[in-house]
């Protein structure tokens, strides 16, 4: 039965005044380019391109269907975030509905979602900002341009630039998180951007001819695809996870969740059919800047600079959104005791986590480094969509369990969008190679056996019932 204690909610947010705090200092603005920030990135720039080889113009589908699974999903992280406005995301709402167990395997699934997330994240960064340099004639020493093995053959041992990306970031969240949100709103607001600005100039060289055919592979193709860019919709569930550094949660959270992932949605959906409507899909294979490919072929080579841009800077705020997630769940479950109290620490000057903001990063800097971006991007994905089905579950659970929690914004449709949700993204799972859930399963069992040496004796709530039992 210690496997399904639970968290009292009540008393969670009374002991969170007591605890470790955070600042608050977030609003709904800053929440929606949180979210923004964290989604639009190496889904737009460097999966399209995968993406259309794989469902041609019919990409278009793909991203619907991907972002009806998140969407569905949203509503449930939004209901949650509203009612219990805590760091941890979807760990600490799996906590106080199901149990410690199920809390702890989520919160090690969200751990290697993110960490991957961002080490994926870095990967495409480093390639187009080598871009970038070999434009002005800069090229960096093939032996730290990629992880080993990638470029040059066996010449390549270190990507660098990756690495080094994710360090700076990572200084910028421990400096304090009103002054990273402010960073990442200005960074947002450029690459949105540059987006609208391929958007306009790209759509008056469209030819409607080469949408055809819309579906080269068929429906299968459609489907396959979305669990690949699927991908590109990683972050929106981090705005969750600022909710304890939210001035007014209950109101700002759905608004952030919701505007964001709407707001993306609408962009990816009408990039994809420009960029397909100006070359034929087949010249995007293996092209790992698919968006500026577009527009030299359109003859628009002043714009396509333009575009390199910004992809560096927006996937340079999707890392900052992706680290900033991970250490608030590293927090959340330090503070609780599954893993050490270190990891909870609050810097005295800059209110943050910085122990836990440097682990984060520092780790997943070598792992970007030194893994290649295919085999992390399906690795982050089946850890997403684990989460998702989670949140989706524990909804159902909550409203059952707990029917008058005061809540702000309830998720629509229940019990059919959670079962929709959990329906859709466990069928995207199912989409993803074998390797990828053999190497997600393995990491789980390496998570169970930490928590029963470690965590279920170090847990808090462990901790209470000794003391309850021996009054």
């Amino acid at each position: 039965m210690n496997l399904l204690r639970k968290k009292d909610i009540s008393q969670m947010l009374t002991e969170n005044h007591h605890g470790p705090q955070l600042e608050k200092v977030l609003n709904a603005f800053d929440l929606t380019l949180l979210g923004i920030g964290a989604i639009i990135g190496t889904g737009i720039f460097v999966l399209t391109g995968q993406g259309a080889v794989t469902a041609g113009p019919g990409l278009a589908i793909s991203f619907i269907i991907a972002a009806l699974a998140c969407s569905f999903a949203a509503l449930a992280y939004a209901e949650f975030a509203s009612a219990i406005p805590v760091s941890g995301s979807v760990y600490t709402y799996t906590y106080v509905t199901i149990g410690e167990f199920m809390a702890w395997f989520i919160g090690w699934d969200l751990i290697l979602e993110y960490s991957l997330a961002i080490s994926a994240v870095s990967v495409g960064w480093s390639g187009y900002f080598q871009s970038l340099l070999g434009g002005i004639g800069i090229h960096i020493p093939e032996i730290i341009s990629a992880a080993p093995g990638i470029a040059g053959g066996a010449k390549s041992i270190f990507n660098l630039p990756a690495f080094l990306i994710i360090l700076l970031i990572t200084f910028t969240l421990s400096r304090g998180v009103k002054e990273s949100s402010r960073i990442n709103n200005i960074m947002v607001i450029l690459k949105v951007a540059v987006i609208c600005l391929f958007i306009v100039v790209g759509s008056q060289h469209v030819k409607p001819s080469n949408w055809q055919p819309f579906a080269p592979y068929g429906f299968s193709g459609i489907l396959h695809a979305s669990a690949l860019v699927f991908f590109a919709y990683i972050g929106f569930d981090a705005v969750s996870s600022a909710a304890e550094e939210v001035k007014n949660p209950a109101r700002d959270m759905p608004r952030g969740i919701i505007y964001s992932l709407a707001i993306c949605t609408v962009l990816y959906v009408t990039v994809v059919i420009i960029m397909t409507g100006i070359t034929p899909y087949t010249s995007y294979t293996g092209v790992d800047h698919p968006v500026s490919l577009a527009l030299q072929i359109a003859g628009q080579s002043w714009v396509a600079g333009f575009i390199d841009i910004g992809a560096i800077v927006g996937m340079a705020t999707v890392l900052l959104v992706l680290v900033f997630a991970q250490t608030r769940i590293v927090f959340a479950m330090s503070r609780d005791g599954l893993v050490p109290p270190v990891f909870s620490k609050i810097h005295t000057r800059f209110k943050t986590p910085a122990i836990s903001t440097w682990s984060v990063g520092i780790s997943s800097a070598f792992i970007g480094a030194l893994v290649p971006l295919d085999r992390l991007a399906e690795l982050t994905n089946i850890g997403t969509l684990s989460a998702f089905v989670m949140i989706s579950l524990a909804v159902l659970i909550m409203r059952k369990t707990h029917p008058e929690l005061p809540r702000t914004f309830r998720c629509p449709g229940v019990p059919v969008i959670p079962m929709l949700a959990m329906g859709l993204c466990f069928f995207l799972m199912t989409q993803l190679l074998f390797i990828t859930w053999l190497i997600f399963l393995i990491w789980m069992l390496v998570g169970i056996t930490i928590y029963f040496l470690y965590s279920r004796q170090h847990s808090k709530l462990h901790h209470e019932n000794k003391k309850q039992s021996s009054c």
